[in-house]
């Protein structure tokens, strides 16, 4: 149903929210400077607040959808345990408290004590978010609430976050690091498929206000069901990236270095050597570096980049449905990299496409939900497989096979 897809908008905002007012009021800001600081935090901190931050965001993120939709907050899932231990060893679970004095007493017990911090997270939390697209409300879908999974990761890139780098220069758009990498994913998935049906990508950091140093964010969303696809509005490539708009829209024949490769790709900077050096043969030059797997998810949606490719299995579920679904909702799709290179084309086999509903057999904890295989992001087929010809017969044979 496209009201849980509103109601995610409405939560992530929310979420983005207390993202930002770690960032910007003083008494949270000041816990944020602590994770700098690895050998010199201060003991009296019982938490790490950075992940004090990610579970809030989640059980948020949780506790309003299941306000809602009675019975999706237990099929909400994510990384983070909401279970803390405080000084005095008191077992304390985060959850959203019914009123906000609620909610500031609990903060309180986990920061022990320290009230003006658990008063601000408090307020933060409880603020009511209205947030509306014209085509999502004008979009009425069904779909059986009992079908439905979610995948959250409360704040993606969480060391650009702790970090904080505000004055990171772009490269044709894309940013390769600082908070602008920072993002908030929700995925929804049918849980007897592990088809991605719905996601939301929240960039809380977008762009900052010089005088008051505040920042505003933007929300993408995607939405692909038995035939419908919708997502949020996209501005035109031309206005994202103008020095790609020729060879994604009109390529320019007198462009030998564009005609050789068409291709451009985000990439991790931990990218292994075999792949960078395959790549740099198939886009040349057109190869970016950028932090998080969200974020570089975020690059294919947008139009900046054709191609992300990652071929480490430390991205998880809860990465890339967010992405995932919006991709498949705009006719493209993110696939499983390994099974791509070992895959004959002519085998008239479809992509292998990541699903969200099985972990990995004989794995235990997070690495039961990894995508194992690696993976590649991208907005159109008949592009992917021209990419993937091309990638194939420049990678190393034993790298198809490892």
């Amino acid at each position: 149903m496209s009201g849980i897809l509103r109601e995610l908008l409405c939560v992530s905002e929310k979420a983005a929210n207390i993202a930002r007012a770690c960032r910007q009021q003083e008494a949270l800001f000041q816990l944020l400077i602590e994770e700098k600081k690895e050998g010199e935090k201060n003991k009296k901190f019982a938490v790490d607040f950075k992940t004090l931050a990610d579970v809030l965001v989640q059980e948020v993120i949780k506790q309003n959808m299941e306000n809602k939709f009675p019975g999706l907050g237990k099929k909400i899932f994510g990384e983070e345990s909401n279970e803390f231990t405080n000084d005095l060893g008191e077992k304390i679970i985060i959850r959203l408290c019914p009123t906000e004095e609620e909610t500031v007493d609990l903060l309180n017990k986990v920061l022990n004590g320290n009230k003006l911090a658990s008063e601000a997270l408090a307020k933060v939390v409880h603020q009511d978010v209205v947030f509306s697209d014209p085509a999502l409300d004008a979009t009425e879908i069904n779909i059986p609430q009992d079908t439905l999974g979610v995948w959250v990761d409360p704040i993606d890139s969480t060391y650009q976050y702790i970090k904080g780098s505000a004055d990171i220069k772009s490269n044709q758009g894309i940013f390769p690091s600082g908070l602008q990498c920072v993002t908030i994913l929700i995925g929804v998935y049918d849980i007897q498929t592990g088809v991605p049906l719905m996601g939301v990508i929240n960039q809380p950091f977008v762009s900052q206000d010089l005088n008051t140093l505040r920042w505003k964010g933007h929300c993408y969303w995607g939405l692909s069901y038995m035939g419908t696809n919708i997502h949020s509005f996209l501005p035109p490539v031309s206005t994202r990236n103008s020095s790609e708009t020729q060879s994604q829209v009109t390529p320019n024949p007198s462009s030998e270095a564009e005609c050789s490769h068409p291709f451009s790709a985000v990439i991790s900077t931990s990218e292994k050597e075999t792949v960078k050096a395959a790549l740099s043969r198939v886009c040349g030059e057109r190869i970016f570096r950028a932090a998080g797997a969200g974020y570089k998810s975020l690059c294919v949606v947008l139009g900046l980049v054709d191609i992300y490719i990652f071929s480490e299995d430390t991205t998880f579920k809860w990465d890339s449905c967010a992405a995932h679904a919006i991709l498949r909702a705009m006719g493209g799709g993110m696939v499983d990299l390994k099974e791509c290179l070992e895959r004959n084309p002519n085998s008239g086999l479809d992509l292998p496409q990541l699903v969200y509903h099985v972990g990995n057999r004989g794995a235990a904890g997070v690495d039961q939900w990894a995508n194992k295989g690696g993976l590649i992001a991208y907005r159109s087929k008949k592009q992917l497989e021209a990419f993937l010809s091309r990638l194939l017969r420049h990678l190393a044979p034993v790298e198809a096979h490892t």
